[in-house]
């Protein structure tokens, strides 16, 4: 099993909207950034977990996780004009950008914020935490996943 941390902006998609879905699932679109692409594309795989983390809001942090259930797909909204997310290069027979689907598992009992997370030594290897990373999907170790839960009960 691999772990993973998925940022959404709360106000366009937020963990409570994941919830709220027919069966707790949607697809996970919209993704342009290859290394992001890529990883969805070729590494996620069905089972694996993903810490749902709000960013580019007043508290950016870790508010739940949630299960990838379908592996990587085309992205069907790269090739919709309508789409928010359309891309005009793309081409449905040659797909550049892909999904996965995931079903929300739970909330957290507190949001663990990026402060937080950086607070502690113990994370100072998490991809997230690095200077200059801006992707949306990120890997997480098994080391580090375990960390931040034990990190829920602490306030």
């Amino acid at each position: 099993m691999n772990y993973w941390l998925m940022k959404s902006e709360p106000d366009v998609f937020g963990i409570d909207d994941l919830a709220n879905r027919p069966r707790k699932t949607d697809h996970w679109e919209g993704v342009r950034n290859y290394q992001a692409r890529n990883m969805m594309r070729d590494e996620m795989k069905k089972g694996d977990l993903v810490f749902f983390y709000h960013s580019n809001c007043k508290e950016p942090g870790i508010v739940g996780i949630a299960e990838v259930v379908k592996e990587g797909y085309p992205d069907f909204t790269a090739v919709d004009p309508d789409a928010k997310y359309y891309d005009p290069k793309s081409d449905p027979d040659n797909p550049r950008w892909f999904m996965v689907d995931i079903r929300y598992k739970r909330k957290l009992k507190r949001n663990i914020t990026l402060q937080e997370l950086k607070n502690h030594p113990q994370l100072e290897e998490m991809l997230l935490l690095r200077k200059g990373n801006r992707l949306s999907v990120l890997p997480v170790s098994k080391k580090h996943w375990d960390f931040i839960l034990k990190l829920e009960n602490k306030t």
